[in-house]
């Protein structure tokens, strides 16, 4: 019997997937045709950039750290969370990906890049969907 509720359990260990950002804002991210997928996604801190889903919460661009609608301002101590919750080996390999909705402005994205810097986090990753090359 024992060993049933084991193999149960270890089953329902290795389906069960690890609870994922539920996203308040629309993130259509750009095509690209020279993409690369990261090695180690323990190690990403995803900002996600795009308008509210809900009208309630405007219509221009905004910036979502984990399950919350964030400013400019909260970014520096959303990474420095990142970076403690990480081991002290793991911290200098954390990269920040930023998913952009593609009609985002960038005047929003500089902001963010700005505070990313201010906080010494240097390694920044754009997602992109793979395309194809467009002919013009």
């Amino acid at each position: 019997m024992s060993d049933i509720i084991f193999m149960f359990l270890f089953f329902f260990m290795v389906i069960t997937t690890i609870r994922e950002t539920t996203l308040f804002i629309r993130v259509r991210v750009p095509q690209a045709t020279e993409v690369q997928k990261l090695e180690k996604k323990s190690l990403v801190s995803f900002i996600y950039i795009g308008v509210p889903l809900q009208g309630k919460y405007g219509t221009s661009s905004r910036i979502q750290l984990n399950d919350q609608f964030a400013t400019v301002d909260d970014i520096q101590e959303f990474i420095t969370q990142e970076r403690e919750a990480r081991d002290e080996a793991d911290r200098r390999l954390l990269t920040t990906s930023m998913k952009i909705d593609k009609e985002t402005r960038m005047g929003i994205v500089s902001d963010v890049k700005q505070e990313l810097r201010k906080i010494g986090a240097f390694k920044i990753n754009y997602s992109a969907a793979k395309g194809k090359a467009s002919k013009k």
